[in-house]
């Protein structure tokens, strides 16, 4: 048997951290297995579904990682076979025309709750042959009566559901169209999906979809249901937590391969280890070892898990992510320093790629304005003569490299017999504007020597208005 398993988003809203970790297991599940990963968008939502979210999902996946090996298939162009099936279960006698009106369901249900019971379609129509006039009728699933359906849970072990318990799902509205529940039984059937993996929210409705796939006369697939993520203070998941577009995670400045390994980490372990490579992850992971109580995010191990992957990931993978968030901020690379070298310069120093490329914009485009309280402190009478000397050494370097500066300004520190910061901090302001750089020998090789000369003619007529 070949393994396959589908992530299946309905494109209503945004692919949230919840899905991606779905969409991750379900995808790690086939890779272990060798198997296949279906993409299949349940979009039969029409009124709310949009291209747009859509979009949202498919660029989520691709950003991930999370390659899919079948689709994306839209529920929405297999309207004609879900008219078949239907029409196969209503000749089978496995679903049957209702009649009842809203107000007869609405009194139904009122002298249920009045008796104490269970709120439920009590079956009045399964037995009916005539039509209602000026009535169209919904389609019911003839759900059995006796007996219990069971879920052997990969997850949360084996789930018993009395079958008495199971009212008679409605499967085509009024209108011809189908329901989720159907859409989904016919979609893993023709799929030939083996596994399902899915949140727990869904675990009622797969006693429903089990029956319809035995009245189908096709063997269910593999169960299991991922518990939730909750926030860090253990209430369910919400904006203020972290439940926004996986998008919101990259414009945030995280690296792919931090989320996945913060996402595995979410409910799966193997031992003690917190850092997997994907190959890894492949290998180790199994479904039955997910925990089945609810896991909560993390904020700072992410954080954490982001700074490792910057520090040790292959600069000219990182400096793609870096080069998309410097052009977000409206700064263009070209004619600048290589950005990989810039990674290796900044990624000791940062913990998101949006807080580097925020550090790192004045390599690429000149600074508006000084920081206030660094251009009091560090451009004035007393820094002036260190300018001055910095200016003539450096444009008089035969050779422009980290090392070349560093003698410059040592050189300067040393004759003048300052401490290495009293002439690096005033330099660094120069040329950044700011505090805040990698080594000041690094920061002007970045730089280049024209760069560095213009901005230190700038700070000079800085500091000598300022004296």
């Amino acid at each position: 048997m070949t393994v396959k398993t589908r992530f299946a988003p309905s494109p209503t809203g945004m692919l949230h951290i919840g899905g991606a970790r779905t969409a991750l297991f379900c995808w790690l599940y086939a890779r272990h297995h060798h198997g296949k990963f279906v993409l299949r968008v349940e979009d039969t939502d029409r009124e709310r579904s949009t291209d747009e979210a859509v979009q949202v999902i498919l660029d989520g996946m691709k950003w991930l990682g999370l390659d899919w090996d079948e689709g994306p298939h839209f529920q929405s162009k297999h309207g004609e076979r879900y008219r078949e099936m239907i029409e196969w279960l209503l000749d089978e006698g496995h679903a049957y025309r209702c009649y009842c009106t809203k107000d007869e369901l609405e009194r139904m249900r009122a002298e249920q709750m009045a008796r104490k019971e269970k709120p439920r379609y009590d079956g009045r129509c399964r037995q009916r042959a005539e039509p209602r006039e000026g009535v169209e009728p919904v389609i019911r699933f003839k759900s059995p009566t006796e007996g219990a359906t069971v879920v052997d849970d990969a997850v949360r072990g084996r789930v018993t559901f009395d079958n008495s318990e199971l009212d008679d799902l409605i499967i085509a509205r009024s209108d011809g169209s189908p329901t989720y529940n159907f859409c989904v039984v016919v979609d893993d059937m023709d799929s030939g999906v083996t596994h399902v993996i899915r949140g727990d929210d869904h675990l009622n409705n797969t006693p429903r979809q089990i029956n319809i796939l035995k009245a189908l006369e096709v063997e269910p697939p593999k169960y299991a249901h991922l518990p939730m993520i909750l926030g860090p203070d253990g209430a369910k998941l919400s904006k203020r937590h972290g439940a926004v577009s996986v998008m919101q995670y990259r414009e945030d400045g995280y690296l792919p391969e931090a989320l996945i390994n913060y996402l595995v980490r979410l409910g799966w372990a193997h031992g003690d280890q917190e850092i997997f490579s994907r190959e890894e992850m492949i290998e180790l992971f199994d479904i039955g070892d997910v925990n089945h109580s609810a896991s909560a995010i993390n904020p700072e191990k992410l954080n954490w898990l982001n700074q490792h992957y910057m520090k040790e990931g292959d600069p000219d993978v990182i400096a793609t992510e870096l080069n998309w968030q410097l052009e977000r901020m409206g700064v263009d690379t070209a004619g600048g320093p290589p950005l990989a070298q810039v990674v290796v310069a900044q990624r000791e120093r940062t913990k998101t790629l949006r807080e580097m490329a925020e550090r790192s914009a004045f390599l690429y485009a000149d600074f508006g304005e000084y920081e206030e309280k660094a251009v009091r402190k560090q451009l004035n009478d007393k820094t002036l003569p260190v300018l001055e000397a910095l200016r003539e050494r450096l444009e008089g370097l035969a050779e422009w490299n980290a090392e070349a500066v560093h003698g410059v300004v040592q050189g300067i520190a040393d004759e003048r017999e300052l401490g290495l910061g009293k002439v690096a901090q005033p330099l660094r302001v120069a040329v950044s504007g700011g505090t805040v750089s990698p080594p000041i020998d690094q920061t002007l090789a970045l730089l280049g020597r024209e760069t560095t000369l213009a901005r230190l003619d700038r700070a000079l007529a800085v500091a000598r208005q300022a004296a």
